[in-house]
């Protein structure tokens, strides 16, 4: 059974720092997909950040490039998001997803198979 578990979720002040990681199992981690989305109240869920099975690539939502960085831990087979400059629009619940064939639609929720249960993030102005 595949289990993506979110932690490093909270609340921040605007400009501060946050750093969230994605814990998975029973699922071959080096050879999936990793990625970020993230969902406001009354907003679709949105594309945050992706890393490659590889983490050879990376790829980032344009409203995060620059501030967000995404990276892979193989040892723990966590998933991490740092972000950095947080903005009060960046206040949302913060998912985690695997796919092993997410292809070109890594920007697309309807095409990741696995989520976890999110974390909230909350930044204050």
């Amino acid at each position: 059974q595949v289990q993506l578990v979110e932690s490093g979720g909270g609340l921040v002040q605007g400009g501060g720092s946050l750093r969230l990681s994605c814990a998975a199992s029973g699922l071959s981690f080096g050879t999936n997909v990793m990625g970020w989305f993230r969902q406001a109240p009354g907003k679709e869920r949105e594309f945050v950040a992706a890393i490659n099975w590889s983490g050879s690539s990376t790829y980032y939502a344009d409203s995060v490039k620059g501030r967000f960085t995404i990276s892979r831990d193989y040892a723990k087979n966590t998933v991490v998001l740092q972000m950095n400059s947080l903005k009060p629009e960046d206040t949302a619940v913060y998912y985690c997803a695997a796919d092993r064939d997410i292809g070109s639609y890594y920007y697309t929720s309807a095409a990741w198979i696995h989520w976890g249960q999110g974390t909230q993030v909350t930044v204050s102005s």
